[in-house]
């Protein structure tokens, strides 16, 4: 039986790419949300990265203009404070995260997504 599966993906990235290719491969089609076009909002973000056990900074990208611009590695910034920058700023949102009836995880190698895929 198929599941519900949704990826937040960016064609851009490999690993993105890998891990949606590993989602096809067991004949299931997920949501695909390009989050940098529909980014998701901050109820959406916040279950994410809480559902995945994850840290804010953990679920943010560090090696993009905006991180080092906005000089986000600095302590003082608060999880709320960089919450709403990754939703001004959603390429500071790792990826791919992944959400199946199974849990949520951000797939990070892409491998990370077989533990949330059932058979189909």
């Amino acid at each position: 039986m198929s599941q519900k599966i949704k990826i937040y993906h960016n064609p851009a990235c490999g690993t993105s790419r890998n891990t949606l290719e590993l989602i096809r491969n067991t004949g299931q089609e997920p949501k695909v949300i390009e989050y940098l076009k529909t980014p998701p909002n901050k109820a959406e973000l916040m279950t994410l990265i809480e559902k995945s056990g994850l840290s804010v900074r953990e679920a943010m990208r560090k090696n993009v203009e905006p991180y080092e611009k906005l000089e986000l590695a600095q302590e003082h910034w608060s999880d709320d404070q960089l919450i709403s920058f990754m939703l001004e700023y959603p390429i500071l949102i790792n990826r791919p995260f992944v959400v199946t009836d199974l849990g949520i995880k951000l797939c990070r190698p892409s491998e990370l997504v077989l533990d949330l895929l059932s058979a189909p």
